[in-house]
């Protein structure tokens, strides 16, 4: 039984979690899924949203989904599941070629908070919240979480988020500028929507722009300028770049193609 779903619209990819009876837990299966379809996304889709069926986004790692992979001394070893499965996953969507938006609704829990939090944009109902659950089982945040939410929120809120365990209400991760824009739940899914028309309605360099930015997490001073040298010389030969001068000299909006 599938456990994501595809719909292309207008040139963006809405593709939801599906598996709404365990709250779109997140299981080997269906990140195999997901993977398809973020992968169809950037081959005809200029913007993806990425959202949860039901009540939830997600409520973590399934952990019903199987037993955990066996080490060559014979003891269980989580981190075998993250390197075959989910850390190749979350690499895919920090280097994403076209922007990626994502649509909060209810729990983003463990796992399915870093699928949340890697967004280019991030849209959080009013009744969603931001759970590292890790603690509550005796691991610890995977997912990329580690690395993105020092990064996102300072050290001393993330250690909060890990260490503590607590939920972070979609208010309070909008004033801590976790999120981008906390909307009431009839809105999340129209906003993040609009949102990613816009995205999927600009140039070519916008996947150069969320690309860009990923880098400057690691890089110094002199390879960032270095990035920014080379893309600048990649949008500069773009159709986009030619329309979007046009369109300036000429008063008019530009009519970008993504290309």
């Amino acid at each position: 039984m599938a456990k994501a779903k595809y719909e292309l619209q207008d040139g963006v990819a809405l593709i939801t979690l599906s598996d709404p009876a365990t709250l779109n837990a997140i299981s080997v299966e269906m990140t195999g899924e997901l993977t398809v379809f973020f992968q169809r996304a950037t081959e005809e889709a200029r913007a993806i949203v990425l959202t949860g069926e039901g009540r939830a986004f997600s409520s973590g790692a399934n952990l019903a989904s199987g037993a955990p992979p066996i080490d060559a001394e014979g003891q269980p070893d989580l981190g075998g599941r993250l390197e075959k499965t989910f850390n190749p996953f979350v690499t895919m969507l920090r280097d994403l070629p076209i922007p990626y938006v994502t649509a909060v609704n209810g729990a983003a829990a463990g796992i399915g908070c870093s699928f949340a939090l890697l967004g280019d944009l991030i849209v959080a109902g009013e009744r969603a919240y931001f759970l590292q659950a890790f603690r509550r089982i005796g691991l610890v945040p995977d997912g990329s979480a580690t690395y993105h939410l020092p990064r996102m929120i300072g050290r001393v809120r993330a250690m909060e988020m890990m260490l503590l365990g607590e939920r972070i209400p979609a208010r309070q991760a909008f004033e801590w500028g976790l999120v981008n824009r906390c909307v009431s739940d009839a809105e999340l899914l129209p906003t993040a929507k609009a949102l990613a028309f816009e995205l999927a309605n600009g140039p070519a360099s916008l996947g150069m722009i969320r690309r860009l930015a990923w880098a400057s997490l690691d890089n110094s001073w002199e390879e960032q300028l270095q990035a920014e040298r080379q893309a600048q010389r990649q949008a500069g030969r773009t159709e986009d770049f030619r329309e979007g001068v046009q369109a300036f000299f000429e008063k008019r909006p530009a009519n970008f193609k993504g290309a």
